[in-house]
C-alpha cells in the first residue's frame, strides 16, 4: 500500500488498483464529474458504485448506526492513525485476499481529524455482478455442493484468524462463476485462539432463521448441516 500524508489526514492505496487521484477518488462528485457512477446503494448512508480505470469500486463513507448515530452520525474518537476504522479495515480485507479468501480488493482509505475525532471513508473492489445469498433462497434451494462451499469459505476466514463480528446471510455473495465472496468487514478484527468462532457460527445460523421468518427463504436443517460439513472438512 502508498500512503499520503495530507494538512489533516491520512491516505492508503494500492497503486496497482487505482490510477485516479487518490486525494479526489473519495468525493462522489468526482466520480459523477467523470460520468463514472454506475449504481448506488442506500444503508446508513450511501454507497457509491464507481467505475474506474482498472477496476469498478464501491465507495462508501463510515457512519454510526443505533441512537447514538443519530447524534453523532459520522464521527469517531481519535486513537491513532491505524486505529481508524478505515484503516483498519483495508488491513484486515489485505490479509484475508491474500490469503485466498474471497473478499472485496482493498483498494484505498481514508481518515481526516477534526479536532479529537476522526472522518474515514473506504474504497474496495466492487464484486461484479455478484448477488447476496438471501436474493438467491428467496427464489430457491440450493445445492448440498453449494452450502458446503460457504463453509469451507468461512472456516478459511477462520483459519487467518479473523473474526467477522457480523456475519450474515446478507454478507454472503455469489458472482456468476457460483464463487462465495464475504464482505463487510468494518468492526471486524484478528483474534486468536478458536473460542470466538462458534459465535460467528451462531450468529449466521440466528440469520437464516430470521429470514426464513422474514423472507420465506429456502434453509432447512439439512442446509445447515451442509454448511458445517463444508467447514469441518
Amino acid at each position: 500500500m502508498q500512503h499520503l500524508t495530507l494538512p489533516q489526514g491520512q491516505v492508503w492505496f494500492d497503486e496497482t488498483l487505482l490510477k485516479e487521484d487518490p486525494v479526489l477518488c473519495f468525493d462522489a462528485d468526482f466520480w459523477q464529474q467523470q460520468n463514472a457512477v454506475i449504481g448506488s446503494s442506500q444503508g446508513r448512508g450511501t454507497t457509491w458504485f464507481v467505475r474506474g480505470e482498472k477496476v469498478d469500486m464501491a465507495l462508501r463513507h463510515y457512519r454510526r448506526g443505533g441512537l447514538f448515530g443519530k447524534l453523532v452520525a459520522d464521527a469517531y474518537w481519535f486513537t491513532g492513525w491505524q486505529q481508524t476504522r478505515s484503516y483498519q479495515e483495508l488491513m484486515l480485507l489485505q490479509k484475508l485476499a491474500q490469503g485466498g479468501v474471497n473478499v472485496p480488493r482493498p483498494v484505498a482509505a481514508r481518515a481526516i481529524k477534526r479536532g479529537l475525532t476522526y472522518h474515514a471513508d473506504i474504497l474496495v473492489e466492487k464484486v461484479p455482478n455478484a448477488q447476496d445469498l438471501v436474493g438467491l433462497l428467496i427464489k430457491q434451494g440450493l445445492p448440498e455442493s453449494v452450502w458446503q462451499q460457504i463453509g469451507q469459505t468461512v472456516a478459511k476466514m477462520h483459519q487467518l484468524q479473523v473474526n467477522h463480528t457480523d456475519l450474515n446471510a446478507h454478507n454472503i455473495l455469489f458472482d456468476e462463476q457460483g464463487q462465495v465472496w464475504l464482505i463487510d468487514f468494518d468492526k471486524c478484527y484478528e483474534q486468536k485462539g478458536k473460542a470466538w468462532q462458534q459465535g460467528n457460527l451462531d450468529r449466521l445460523l440466528r440469520s437464516f432463521h430470521k429470514e426464513v421468518g422474514k423472507r420465506k427463504i429456502h434453509f432447512n436443517q439439512a442446509d445447515w448441516q451442509a454448511l458445517m460439513a463444508g467447514y469441518q472438512g
